[in-house]
């Protein structure tokens, strides 16, 4: 038997992180994974300019450059054939920790992270599935028991961290996970060497049938992440391999741009998306990264998402590992579930109008004929979707005005309605 103040499921961004700022704030702290590192993880593979603030303090940043694509903003390519085209340094004064977001592979980024908790002093066990969370009479988490090669292995702790994705052990068995009925979408993703055209901008091409998003990552490969809706999952009886080629080639456009591409990794699937918990913590445990929420890969929010959920919860770890009794543990666990509300509200209804779009071809055609037009007006969303330009500064009355086209069909300034 063995016990720490602080177990984290998941060695993803989520889970390192949080290790790593939970360590720093002087917890013993155990992460374990179900994996041997490095694995590779489907995943769009983006870390967004701000996110680079937190690989930073991390110590990790200057290791992944070395190893990544930058990336100075985004096109998107709507159906109509109308271009989004927004980048990160721009006249709207916002900046990010970098003018540069980062493409970098999952099998990078999360040895990187991992070696970095290591090194803050967490406990790693690769290769250790959590069986079942242990649990009082009054249902408080007190830890969890594992497999590992080595047997059973039982770890007691004052606080359990689930950081294990989007199907979340330990949200499944709390009954915490929920899955939304809307977008219902599954992505295929693998890399590919020797597409052509492809530059600093990362690239949304959206049909009818779903879109696909690429993005160099370093080491001349380019991620190729393929997201359509769930009901096409009948589609892929040939293998997701064969789909992803068959979607690629029926797309003009992109048909030329991979004819001499060759694919050098297996195409992994994930999905459905559009999940999120009930509430991001139960007496004993909290959630981060995707195991609280996932609603949809197009923005690339994963990571910085994980990266500033494992920043923002060590506040309310350290409070509810040293509560005096579990009234105030249950305390520091609800300030942490209103921090998330605070910091991800914004973001979480810009992606959800993004979404909408998306999933409505017309919608988004009428915002990409705006965009085309209105540059400051494209460069401020992807700003937004940078995470460092606030939410708020596009969800105001007036900029949605503009995302409608008033501004754009008549010479006056729109009225002020707030």
């Amino acid at each position: 038997m063995h016990r720490v103040q602080v177990l984290v499921v998941g060695g993803g961004p989520a889970g390192s992180a949080a290790a790593w700022h939970c360590a720093q704030a002087g917890l013993d702290v155990c992460l374990v994974d179900r994996a041997r590192f490095p694995r590779a993880k489907p995943c769009a593979e983006y870390v967004s300019p701000e996110g680079s603030r937190i690989l930073h303090a991390m110590g990790a940043l200057e290791t992944l450059e070395m190893q990544a694509a930058a990336l100075s903003g985004m096109v998107v390519h709507a159906p109509s054939g109308d271009r989004i085209h927004g980048e990160f340094v721009a006249r709207h004064g916002f900046r990010g920790f970098r003018d540069r977001g980062l493409g970098v592979r999952r099998e990078v980024l999360d040895t990187v992270l991992l070696d970095r908790a290591r090194a803050a002093g967490v406990q790693v066990l690769e290769q250790a599935k959590v069986e079942q969370l242990l649990q009082q009479p009054d249902g408080t988490v007190t830890g969890a028991t594992l497999r590992t090669p080595a047997g059973e292995r039982t770890m007691h702790a004052a606080l359990v961290i689930g950081a294990d994705g989007l199907r979340s052990v330990v949200s499944r068995r709390l009954g915490l996970a929920h899955q939304s009925r809307w977008p219902r979408r599954v992505a295929l993703v693998a890399h590919y060497r020797n597409v052509s055209g492809v530059g600093t901008l990362g690239e949304m091409h959206v049909t009818r049938r779903g879109y696909v998003g690429l993005a160099a990552v370093g080491d001349g490969l380019v991620n190729v992440a393929l997201v359509v809706p769930r009901r096409h999952a009948g589609d892929m009886r040939d293998g997701t391999a064969a789909y992803l080629t068959r979607w690629l080639e029926a797309h003009p456009t992109l048909a030329s741009r991979f004819g001499g591409a060759t694919r050098v990794t297996p195409v992994r699937a994930t999905g459905p998306f559009a999940s999120r918990a009930r509430r991001p913590w139960h007496p004993g445990a909290i959630l981060t990264g995707d195991a609280a929420d996932f609603y949809d890969p197009f923005t690339g929010e994963g990571i910085y998402s994980a990266l500033r959920g494992g920043e923002l919860l060590t506040e309310y770890a350290l409070s509810a590992v040293r509560a005096s009794s579990r009234d105030v543990h249950v305390r520091a666990l609800r300030g942490y579930e209103r921090a998330r509300q605070q910091t991800f509200g914004g973001k979480w209804r810009v992606e959800q109008l993004i979404g909408m779009a998306v999933g409505m071809p017309p919608l988004l055609n009428h915002a990409a004929r705006v965009l085309s037009r209105d540059r400051d007006l494209a460069d401020l969303l992807i700003g937004v979707t940078g995470d460092f330009v606030p939410p708020r500064a596009v969800l105001t009355p007036r900029t949605l005005l503009r995302f409608l086209g008033w501004a754009a069909r008549s010479p006056f300034p729109p009225p002020c309605l707030v």
